[in-house]
């Protein structure tokens, strides 16, 4: 995924305040320069953010890999606790005893009903029920 974007750091430099404005695009990264002299204020710097960045000289493209950026642990969590939810826990075999004690709990009409809404999701089951049934073995 090719991303664009711009990145301004303010910092000190004795005896000036400098701000690198940093161009990140699809050819790769280049940088500016920019003296403020004094410590410039919030709004001095979005001002020249809105009326002098399209006069600044970049240098030329430089190819710079793209850092991607650390996921936060909690939302790490959550987003491992989702993927578990929705495919199940378990390893197959669980899920197929699983499969077959709501069949026998709610009758083989219900699951027939949930096979035909979620084809993808039960076709390992249905493989698995035939081949026991062709092999005259029951399940424990």
């Amino acid at each position: 995924m090719e991303t664009t974007g711009v990145r301004l750091t303010v910092f000190f430099e004795e005896p000036f305040w400098v701000g690198v404005f940093e161009r990140r695009d699809g050819s790769g990264l280049s940088v500016s320069r920019v003296v403020f002299g004094a410590e410039p204020k919030d709004a001095e710097v979005w001002d020249f953010v809105l009326h002098g960045y399209y006069g600044l000289h970049f240098s030329p493209s430089v190819d710079a890999p793209v850092r991607e950026r650390a996921v936060n642990p909690k939302r790490m969590q959550r987003q491992a606790r989702r993927q578990t939810q929705s495919a199940g826990v378990g390893t197959k075999s669980q899920q197929a005893l699983q499969w077959e004690r709501r069949k026998e709990h709610r009758g083989h009409g219900i699951i027939v009903l949930e096979t035909q809404k979620h084809p993808q999701k039960f076709r390992f089951l249905r493989m698995l029920f035939c081949w026991v049934m062709v092999a005259g073995r029951q399940l424990p």
